[in-house]
Formats: C-alpha cells, structure tokens, sequence
C-alpha cells in the first residue's frame, strides 16, 4: 500500500488524543501509562497544543467532536478498538469536519492497526507517526452507519449481539469464544442453522442465497484472521463471502476455513467484490442483527455502500 502525500505534523496547531478507558486491553495492561507516555512524547517533538481526551462512555463522542470541529483541531489521534473508532469519526463526519486520522491501537479489536502494522509500543508509534506519510482510508456506509473494516449478518452477528456491554470490557476476546460455545449449544445441537439471508451486488438483478454473509473493507477478520487478501482500507471495494450451507457439518467447516485462511478452498462459497451490497432476511418476521467493527448497530435490511471520499490517515 502505497501513501498518497506526506504532510508536515510539526506545522499543526491542535492534536487531540482521544482514548477510551474501558477499550478491552486496557484492562489488562498498563495502556492507560502508554498513551500518557506517547502524549509526552509528542509534546517534545510537537509546537502545538495538545489535549487528552478522556472517554467514559460512548454518549461523550458527539461532544467532544464537538470540540474539536470548533477549535478547528488538525490532527486527533484515536486510542482505542475499531469500535472507538467508529464511532468517533461517524460523529466527525456529521459535523462535516475532516481532521487527519491516526490509530493508537488499544481496544479488543484492533483491525485498522494490524492492516496498518501499527504497534503500541509509545517511542515507535511516535517516530512513525512524526514521518507524515498520509494514506487514503475508504469508509462505507451501512444503513446510513458508519463501517471501517468489518460487518457481518449471521452467526458472527448473533455472536456479537449476545455479548454485553460488561462482557465485552471484563472478559475481552473470550467474550466472544464463550458466546460463540454457547451460541453453538443452543443453535445447532438439535437442529441445523435457522436463519436464511438472500445477497446482491451493485444493483445486479440476480440475488445469491446464504446462511451467513461477512463484508470486509479490511484484509483481517475476528482481529487476526487474513480473509480477504485483496481487501485494503485504502481500496475503494467491498469483499463480500457468502456462505450457503445450513447444516451443522457446514457451518463447522467454514470456521475451520475461517481459521485456515482458506475460503477458496470451498468453491460453494461465493466471494464477490463490489461497492455496494443488499442483504435481506428470509422467512424472517423480525430484523436480524447486524454487525459493524464489533458492535451491532444496525439490522436487516441492510444497504451497505463504500462512500466516495476516503479519510485522511496517518499511520
């Protein structure tokens, strides 16, 4: 992946460092002493004001995009999981201001920092981010939500609507493997996977049916999985698998997939690119949860889309 420009960090006048307290890692580490340790870092190399922003819980992000839109901040750097992320440039976005972006990765899930090769560690986060290489980061849009890297409807979203709030900051990642078992016990032990899903791509007449759909903007899937080799934050493209097996055997053979790496080695799975995709429920009298870099927050049916104008990144 290539940069499009390179910009001059020491000319800015504002930086912002945004970090969520409660992002999963953070709990089992000394991250909070990291971002302090980078925030002084910075103040060293940096003329301009710089200011922590300190998140508690979700409903402070429109606030304090707020803030940085009306002083007109150059640059904010997000500590956090794709789940912080998200959701603070989506309120970026609706006030229509565009900062440069960077990713201090500290969250449960962090899957624009491994794409982007991005470490933790204070003094190699700093010397990389000082060099201004600026990278185009696509987002899309999904039922008028803002989606970076992953979304999926199915299994993986039932998954995921499952675990609360206080599982996913206590637990971290087995958060996930024990919904997923249980998930499993409930839903497969005495019958085959229920729900259905039919798919289509760029206004294609034609629909694809499906047990599961996973859409990737972002190569990594579940924070460490290479799913879509040809997926890239800075491409303009959705990658999208559908799965078309119900039956337990199925389902089970393509998280063994999933976690080979090997989705091609399933001819039945359908694996499209495209910029933009439907996905409705079958059979199904209520919505179905939908998932969007590791929160639900949005439902079938869905209408997810890659937006024009890419971010700005500095990695």
């Amino acid at each position: 992946m290539q940069p499009q420009g390179q910009i001059d960090v020491r000319q800015f006048k504002k930086v912002f460092i945004l970090y969520n307290r409660y992002s999963g890692k953070q709990l089992f580490a000394s991250m909070i002493s990291r971002i302090n340790e980078t925030y002084k870092l910075l103040k060293q190399e940096l003329d301009a004001e710089i200011e922590l922003l300190d998140v508690q819980y979700f409903e402070q992000m429109p606030e304090l995009a707020r803030k940085a839109a009306e002083e007109k901040c150059d640059w904010v750097i997000i500590a956090g999981g794709d789940g912080t992320i998200r959701a603070f440039v989506e309120d970026l976005l609706k006030l229509d201001f565009h900062p440069y972006i960077s990713v201090f990765p500290a969250g449960t899930v962090n899957l624009i920092a491994k794409e982007m090769s991005l470490r933790n560690e204070p003094k190699q986060w700093v010397h990389r981010a000082l060099k201004g290489f600026v990278y185009p980061f696509y987002t899309a849009r999904a039922n008028g939500n803002l989606f970076l890297t992953v979304a999926s409807v199915g299994f993986d979203s039932l998954v995921v609507d499952s675990v609360g709030a206080v599982q996913k900051r206590l637990l971290n990642k087995f958060a996930y493997v024990l919904q997923s078992t249980q998930l499993v016990r409930r839903e497969l032990i005495f019958s085959d996977w229920r729900y259905a899903f039919r798919v289509r791509f760029d206004d294609e007449e034609e629909w694809y049916d499906g047990s599961s759909v996973i859409i990737g903007k972002s190569r990594y899937y579940a924070g460490r999985y290479n799913l879509f080799q040809e997926a890239a934050l800075s491409s303009p493209y959705l990658h999208i698998a559908v799965f078309p097996g119900n039956k337990r055997a199925e389902i089970l053979k393509y998280a063994s997939l999933i976690a080979l790496e090997s989705l091609n080695l399933d001819k039945g799975i359908l694996c499209r690119r495209a910029k933009k995709a439907e996905i409705e429920s079958v059979n199904l009298t209520e919505e179905f949860p939908v998932e969007l870099d590791g929160d639900v927050v949005a439902a079938t049916p869905l209408k997810i889309e890659i937006m024009d104008d890419p971010l700005l990144f500095i990695p």
